[in-house]
């Protein structure tokens, strides 16, 4: 019997990119299961909110308290590997047992840290790179979640090219093109207008919301009728100074900040939105731009890190360093119906190449070809 472990401790709602993760590739590896092979999942002992699959005979589900984060994990992980005879030991974040003891594979994210370090401190600069370099010493074998992330690391850290693979996220199947009938509800909910411009995702610096919220306010003066700019996703009170940049006058009329929204409303919140823009600097993947995509909706993003690879040829993009091309874009976009329209549908066409059933068949793969 092959035993793949798979570390779902991160499968919390302090890590809800990789928690989504984490979540989505073991729910699309079980039904590609062998009688000869089972998937075991190390979890957190209480409830998460991510949906991991039930202990079946394909499936089996370990809780622990050991904490990604706790020291203890350095000697008391491999311990429980070898309790339950594994084969293949899957991390999917850095902070990990750097001695598993058997074939490891390791999914990379991104290098924010070291591509713009003046966006992160000095002491989260240096933790970020001795943690990777542990991470990169521990695996076997490593996924990136996009090619730009792949070759991220390849010029920042002496890996072999063979070593590490490019294996792309997907949205969940969920998100695709919702009813007026649900989109009315939500924006009664959250008292949003008819007509909105979205951006999703988190208001750390790499995120570039203050050069989104600079153009906007330009898109505004001139498009006196141009649609609001609805701000959604968790809020970091550490960069909360993005606000206080906003215009007194455009703020709550023009642009709105309505924070984390539920997973399960968030089809409906991409759906509703005339365009969505997505500015940021740099991005392992991008999820929210596929994401919209796949629900029907004009996208407009950077031309940056791993962007293009999600977006293709179905997105109108932008330097996101450059503010007035950026307005430039947008100004042209609000009133474009035709552009939007033509955009949604070739989003819809992109959105339909990325599927997390290939991203858990090139994930076993590598999970066979470490077996021993």
């Amino acid at each position: 019997m092959k035993r793949y472990v798979l570390d779902a401790r991160t499968a919390t709602t302090h890590f809800p990119g990789i928690g989504r993760y984490v979540s989505q590739l073991a729910r699309h590896l079980e039904p590609l299961l062998t009688a000869e092979e089972q998937l075991i999942l190390l979890h957190p002992p209480q409830n998460t909110g991510w949906t991991l699959p039930e202990t079946t005979d394909k499936v089996k589900r370990v809780a622990t308290a050991v904490s990604p984060f706790s020291l203890t994990q350095q000697w008391q992980i491999p311990q429980l590997l070898r309790q339950l005879e594994a084969t293949v030991y899957h991390s999917v974040y850095y902070l990990m047992p750097y001695r598993p003891g058997i074939p490891t594979l390791v999914t990379l994210y991104d290098l924010i840290p070291e591509q713009f370090p003046q966006l992160v401190s000095l002491q989260a600069r240096m933790f970020a790179r001795l943690a990777t370099r542990l991470a990169l010493r521990a695996g076997d074998h490593f996924l990136a979640i996009s090619e730009a992330a792949r070759q991220a690391f390849l010029s920042h850290y002496s890996l072999d090219p063979n070593q590490i693979t490019a294996v792309p996220l997907a949205a969940d199947k969920k998100f695709k093109p919702q009813p007026e009938t649900a989109v009315a509800p939500l924006r009664h909910k959250l008292n949003l207008p008819t007509r909105y411009v979205l951006y999703l995702g988190i208001n750390k610096p790499h995120k570039n919301l203050a050069r989104l919220i600079e153009a906007w306010e330009t898109v505004i003066r001139e498009v006196p009728d141009a649609p609001p700019l609805v701000i959604a996703g968790a809020w970091d009170e550490r960069y909360g100074g993005i606000k206080t940049a906003v215009s007194p006058q455009n703020l709550n009329h023009h642009i709105f900040f309505i924070g984390r929204i539920d997973d399960a409303n968030l089809p409906a919140l991409y759906s509703g939105a005339k365009l969505f823009v997505f500015p940021s600097l740099v991005e392992g993947f991008g999820l929210p731009v596929l994401e919209a995509m796949a629900c029907g909706t004009a996208v407009a993003c950077a031309n940056s890190s791993s962007l293009p690879e999600v977006g293709g040829n179905a997105v109108a993009y932008f330097d996101p360093t450059d503010i007035e091309q950026m307005t430039k874009l947008f100004v042209t976009l609000v009133h474009d119906d035709t552009k939007l329209a033509e955009l949604a549908q070739k989003g819809l066409v992109q959105a339909a190449n990325f599927s997390w059933e290939k991203t858990a068949v090139a994930t076993l793969s590598h999970y066979r070809q470490l077996a021993p």
